[in-house]
């Protein structure tokens, strides 16, 4: 019996007749789960089309940053860690009323701000989970855009009916910015900045700066560790449509291509802004989660941790030296490296952090593959998921 999704609800059913059992949709509502992308990118070049006749084509660039977030006492260990395992440098810190913030610096591309909160947290709630719930305020919590113009995309997106936290821009010295909400699909918030003076400063009004000033260990093969070059959110089977959907309506991103691994009941799904720009990535389950020996890895991650974002890829040279000295350092492993320069690519997965709960994937393409796995290594990277 087919498994089928209803374009109109979402919801997800095994077939035994022609209509939703949950809304009652008819004939051409209905589609394939197991078998298309077609509703997928159908809507998406619908997006693509609305976003260009409203003006908003052009607005939203490449990632500017993100923001973890963590326990206060393991903050320290957190921006230690990372500094230790990527080419992240120290910045800068800050404390306001609301959190205490590191902001690492990074090499190119995104920057990270590792954050502890003072006040109530609004992801609280997505992160209430058997394997989770003790680090109730950890999570990768938004990704940060940068726009050249940040009033005119608030307008045009309040006009569409889309929701910030604040009705307005926040000011600051350096910047203008805005944010959404978390997602119910992803757990994650999208924010969108505008620099004042055309260089990168997150310091907020009234920040006093911090003290602190780690060090990055001696270990040249940290220098091989580039940018940021995607991440991956899992979000359940019923809501990757509507996840996906979600961030091409706020950004200029467009739906690259999924990769189906019924094997272990998953699908990868790539949304792009272009070859050379970060990427984000969907990973879902095929099918909705039951149990822990009959569901895949995506969806058992789900039901143990929440929506969230499972790892952050870092573009990587000479991979097999860093994996090699990552290793003699101490740093642990779901997967030893996969892949060869025939294949295209190599890439591994750490264990996931005891202070973020984030895997970093590590990542080395050759010659002209720009993609994110082949068929082998995704199969190979989902099923070393199963060992979190």
């Amino acid at each position: 019996m087919s498994q089928l999704v209803c374009s109109n609800c979402k919801a997800v059913y095994r077939a035994d007749g022609q209509s939703c059992p949950s809304c009652n949709a008819q004939g051409d509502q209905v589609y394939d789960f197991d078998q298309s992308d077609e509703y997928l990118k159908q809507e998406a070049q619908r997006i693509i089309t609305g976003r260009q006749e409203a003006g908003l084509e052009g607005l939203v660039g490449d990632l500017a940053a993100v923001i973890i977030n963590v326990q206060p006492d393991r903050q320290r260990n957190a921006v230690e860690e990372l500094l230790a395992t990527t080419g992240l440098r120290y910045g800068e810190g800050y404390e306001t009323d609301r959190y205490t913030t590191h902001v690492l610096r990074a090499p190119a591309g995104a920057e990270f701000l590792v954050r502890a909160r003072k006040q109530d947290n609004p992801f609280r709630r997505h992160n209430l989970h058997p394997r989770s719930e003790h680090l109730p305020d950890t999570r990768l919590e938004t990704f940060i855009f940068e726009t050249n113009d940040l009033q005119q995309y608030v307008d045009i997106q309040q006009k569409r009916g889309i929701t910030f936290v604040t009705d307005t821009p926040v000011e600051t010295p350096g910047y203008r910015y805005i944010q959404t909400p978390p997602s119910e699909y992803t757990g994650n918030a999208l924010g969108f900045i505008e620099w004042k003076h055309g260089r990168r400063d997150f310091t907020p009004r009234n920040a006093a700066s911090l003290d602190w000033q780690p060090e990055k260990p001696d270990r040249p093969y940290l220098g091989n560790v580039g940018e940021l070059d995607h991440t991956a959110t899992r979000v359940t089977a019923g809501q990757r449509d509507r996840a996906i959907i979600e961030f091409l309506e706020l950004t200029n991103y467009h739906f690259d291509f999924a990769i189906y691994v019924k094997q272990f009941n998953s699908i990868t799904n790539v949304a792009r802004l272009s070859s050379d720009a970060f990427a984000m990535v969907f990973t879902s389950g095929i099918a909705p989660y039951k149990d822990d020996e009959t569901s895949g890895p995506t969806e058992r991650f789900i039901h143990n941790y929440g929506k969230r974002v499972h790892h952050m890829a870092f573009h990587t040279e000479h991979i097999q030296d860093t994996f090699a000295g990552l290793k003699e350092d101490g740093m642990d492993w779901l997967i030893e490296l996969v892949g060869s320069p025939d294949e295209g690519l190599r890439q591994t997965f750490t264990a996931p952090s005891d202070n973020t709960l984030l895997v970093n994937e590590y990542i080395r393409r050759y010659g002209d593959f720009d993609g994110f796995f082949t068929r082998s290594n995704v199969t190979k990277l989902t099923e070393a998921t199963t060992k979190q």
